[in-house]
């Protein structure tokens, strides 16, 4: 890597953590309805305005020891941990694909996923704002990528398969084992990813989810009849898709 390249490393790594910032909003005021835009940054208990030298990415949260200035209140370890993966996200993508339209649309597509996976850990909830949005900026962008009939085809067979799962689990368990935002969330997924992608995801998301899931159900921490949260799950597993996924399958099946 020469100088040059290391530069665009270092800023990708710190725009993508300040896009981690805003991200940080999204996930805090999507589930209760309120602007990401408006009012600004605030303590939620003491609701003192941040300044912007309290709201430099990472730094801050280690300056303050994630604690309020003013008031003392913790803050999330979330603020720093969703930052810190904004920017790491934002530099492997320039690592793998440089300064390109791949960065750019992956990197739109994977803060999408950090939004939407950190809100179906805290509410169990998917909102429809992240997983339709998806769904339009996949095919949108789908001519420069896998091409718009392949992301029409894909995110429609990626609703059905994960409808379908759903609608067995239901039989099988008697209840509901999959909700209306992780099929959406996968219709995005397949916007932007294609059949393989959908593929690949569906099995990821299950074998990684069955490890994690089972694990928690052994060390206390759930029981069997807990919902676990799957976008998450299917969101680590696109993500693992692009940076890995098609040498993950040559490596399996010899393609």
């Amino acid at each position: 890597m020469n100088d040059l390249s290391t530069v665009y490393a270092i800023l990708s790594f710190i725009f993508s953590s300040i896009v981690g910032s805003f991200l940080n909003v999204c996930i805090y005021r999507m589930p209760l309805s309120q602007s990401i835009a408006y009012p600004p940054s605030h303590c939620p208990l003491c609701n003192k305005r941040i300044k912007w030298y309290d709201n430099v990415p990472l730094v801050s949260y280690i300056i303050l020891r994630g604690k309020c200035r003013y008031c003392g209140a913790h803050i999330s370890f979330r603020y720093f941990f969703v930052e810190l993966l904004t920017g790491l996200l934002g530099l492997f993508l320039y690592l793998k694909y440089g300064l390109s339209v791949y960065m750019l649309i992956f990197f739109i597509f994977s803060c999408f996923l950090i939004v939407g996976s950190f809100i179906d850990l805290s509410s169990m909830i998917i909102p429809d704002k992240i997983s339709i949005t998806l769904i339009i900026l996949g095919i949108a962008s789908s001519y420069l990528t896998i091409g718009v009939l392949e992301s029409v085809l894909s995110a429609a067979f990626g609703f059905a398969l994960l409808y379908l799962v759903a609608v067995l689990g239901k039989l099988l368990f008697k209840k509901d084992a999959m909700g209306g935002g992780d099929i959406k969330l996968m219709a995005g997924i397949g916007a932007f990813l294609g059949i393989k992608g959908v593929v690949f995801v569906l099995f990821c998301a299950s074998f990684v989810g069955s490890i994690i899931g089972l694990t928690l159900i052994c060390l206390g921490y759930k029981k069997l009849s807990n919902q676990i949260p799957f976008g998450p799950f299917l969101s680590l597993s696109a993500v693992i898709y692009i940076f890995a996924g098609k040498a993950i399958i040559r490596y399996l099946y010899g393609i």
